[in-house]
This record gives structure tokens, C-alpha cells and sequence, in this order.
């Protein structure tokens, strides 16, 4: 599911981070739409894992409910920064209920700082942790993989 890169000690179980990029936004009635979202969603530990990698769009609308630190019994919290001719401008959420709609994905999305444009340019969505296994690999299969690629 997570093809991952990894370059540092290893464990049973990782805090992962997301991030998201879209073509462009829009924002109304408590309803994030990332329109042109890229097909593949990057994701990365710190430390002590230090991994890093990528996984379909796809893949994580079904994690969102799995485990019992999933984001659907604790909703993350999610920093959207949205650029827009010279400007950047930050807003952080609250994300629940994603559907994927072809290259358009939608979030939920209770607005926690921030004033939210009703449509923006290209984005960039940093979604906060999800506890889950660190690689459906062995560890020495893990270790291997560093190895051949020098880490």
C-alpha cells in the first residue's frame, strides 16, 4: 500500500504525516474540494523512523476508518496552504469524511484558524499523524532495502 524509503531505526509502528497537492481549491459551506489532486499522496515519519514514501490518493480513503488510532475516531487536524498569484496564506482544519470523486477529493473540513478563500490556486494539503504499522515488510526486509539503496 506505502512504498517506503527508509533511513532510520526501525519500529512496529510509525506516526505517519500526509500531504496532498491539488491544482486548485475550493471552500464553501464547511466543504474542502481539492480539484486536480494529485494521484499519489506523499507521506513521512520523523524521527526515529525517518521514513519517507508515497501511496495512491486512492489507497488512504480507506485507512481513514482503520486501527484504533484512526482518523475517523479522532479527526486530524490538517494545514492547507493555498497559493494564489504572490500570495500564501495558511488555514488549518479540522478534516472528516473524505470522498475521492475522480480527481477531485473533499474533506469535511472545521475551520480552526484561518480565513478560508472561497476558491484558490494550487495547494498543498499537510494532513497531522495516523498511528499505523510501519511496513507490511519484515524489518530485515526494511534493512535490506536501505542497504541496496546506501541509507
Amino acid at each position: 500500500m506505502i512504498t517506503w524509503t527508509a533511513g532510520g531505526k526501525q519500529s512496529n509502528k510509525v506516526d505517519v504525516l500526509f500531504v496532498q497537492n491539488a491544482k486548485n481549491m475550493s471552500f464553501s459551506e464547511g466543504k474542502l474540494v481539492l480539484r486536480g489532486v494529485n494521484p499519489v499522496t506523499v507521506c513521512f515519519t520523523d524521527r526515529p523512523a525517518r521514513m519517507a514514501g508515497h501511496m495512491q490518493t486512492s489507497k488512504l480513503i480507506p485507512l481513514w476508518s482503520q486501527g484504533k488510532d484512526s482518523f475517523l475516531k479522532d479527526n486530524p487536524n490538517a494545514t492547507l496552504s493555498i497559493f494564489g498569484g504572490d500570495n500564501v496564506s495558511d488555514l488549518v482544519v479540522e478534516l472528516s469524511n473524505p470522498q475521492l470523486s475522480g480527481n477531485d477529493l473533499s474533506y469535511d473540513a472545521r475551520i480552526l484558524e484561518g480565513t478560508p478563500p472561497v476558491n484558490g490556486g494550487a495547494c498543498a494539503l499537510f494532513i497531522d499523524i495516523i498511528g499505523m504499522p510501519a511496513t507490511p515488510m519484515s524489518y530485515a526486509g526494511v534493512a535490506r532495502q536501505s542497504f541496496r539503496r546506501g541509507y
